[in-house]
C-alpha cells in the first residue's frame, strides 16, 4: 500500500496552491475511500451542525458536500428542509447519492465558484471546502446574494496553520524554502475582515485539531485519499522508500512523532 501511496504522490503535489482540475481529480478518484480516512472533516461537520440555532429554515443550499456526511447531519437535524447539496466531483455525489437517497435533498454536480442560482436559502452552509477556493470574497459575495433577509451563511474552512509540521519538515528535507497547499489557505484576519465587510453580523472561532499517525507512510495516504494535495508543479520529484524515510527521520527528530495540526475557522454571517 505504502508503495502505491509514493507512486502517486509527489512532493510537489502537496505544494503551491490551489488547481481545481487537480482538486477535482483527487476527490474522484479515491471517493470510494474518502469516508475512511476523513475523520477530521466529519469531526468538523459535527462541530458545525451544533452551532445552528434554533430556527425557521426552509431552504438549504449545502456547498461542498463531498459524500455526504454533513448533508446527513443536516438532514438528521431539519428532516423537512429542502436541501441543495453542490460538489465538483460527480464521483462523490455519487457515494452521497448512495447514502442519502430521499427526495427532500437534490444534489448538483457544479464548481460552487462558477454555478449560480435563482432562488433564494435560509441557509447557505459548508464543511471544510472553502480552503480550495480561487476566490472567496467573490463566492462569499455570490451565497449572500442568494440568501433571505435574516439568512445565515455558516461554513468550517482550514486555515494556514494545518499540516505546518509538515511544511517544516519537507523544507528541511528538500533544502529549499517551499509552500504547501494549505499555506495559501486564507487566514483568520482575512476571513473575519471579508465576513465583517459583507455581513450584517458576523463571528469567526477557531478550534485547533490534532492527529497522530503510526509512520509518514500513514500520513501520506490520509493526504491522497482526502484530496488534500492542491497543485502539482512541473518538476516531477517522486517520492521513493528512501524519501520516505528521510524525511519521516527528520519528522521525527523534529517532533518527536507523526503528529499533523489542523487550523479549522468556524464562521457565521447573517445577511
Amino acid at each position: 500500500m505504502l508503495n502505491d501511496t509514493m507512486n502517486s504522490l509527489k512532493i510537489d503535489d502537496i505544494s503551491k496552491g490551489v488547481n481545481k482540475k487537480i482538486i477535482k481529480d483527487n476527490f474522484s478518484r479515491y471517493a470510494h475511500l474518502y469516508d475512511r480516512y476523513s475523520a477530521i472533516q466529519s469531526s468538523c461537520a459535527e462541530k458545525l451542525i451544533d452551532q445552528i440555532t434554533p430556527r425557521c429554515l426552509k431552504r438549504i443550499l449545502e456547498v461542498g458536500c463531498g459524500t455526504g456526511n454533513y448533508t446527513r447531519l443536516l438532514r438528521d437535524r431539519f428532516s423537512a428542509v429542502k436541501i441543495k447539496a453542490v460538489d465538483i466531483s460527480s464521483k462523490m455525489i455519487k457515494v452521497a447519492r448512495t447514502k442519502l437517497n430521499v427526495e427532500q435533498i437534490e444534489f448538483i454536480v457544479a464548481d460552487a465558484e462558477k454555478f449560480n442560482l435563482k432562488e433564494k436559502f435560509d441557509m447557505v452552509s459548508s464543511n471544510a471546502s472553502f480552503q480550495w477556493f480561487e476566490n472567496l470574497e467573490e463566492s462569499l459575495a455570490k451565497y449572500k446574494k442568494m440568501l433571505v433577509k435574516d439568512g445565515i451563511i455558516l461554513f468550517s474552512t482550514f486555515g494556514p496553520r494545518t499540516f505546518w509540521e509538515l511544511h517544516k519538515s519537507l523544507e528541511e528535507f528538500c533544502g529549499r524554502s517551499l509552500e504547501i497547499s494549505a499555506g495559501n489557505f486564507v487566514d483568520k484576519v482575512k476571513i473575519k475582515h471579508l465576513l465583517e465587510s459583507l455581513f450584517r453580523k458576523s463571528r469567526i472561532k477557531e478550534k485547533i485539531y490534532k492527529e497522530q499517525y503510526s509512520s509518514l507512510g500513514e500520513l501520506l495516504k490520509k493526504i491522497k485519499y482526502t484530496g488534500a494535495r492542491g497543485k502539482g508543479l512541473t518538476k516531477r520529484c517522486f517520492w521513493t522508500r528512501n524519501t520516505v524515510l528521510g524525511l519521516e527521520n527528520i519528522y521525527m527528530r523534529k517532533f518527536k512523532a507523526i503528529v499533523v495540526t489542523y487550523q479549522v475557522f468556524f464562521c457565521r454571517g447573517i445577511r
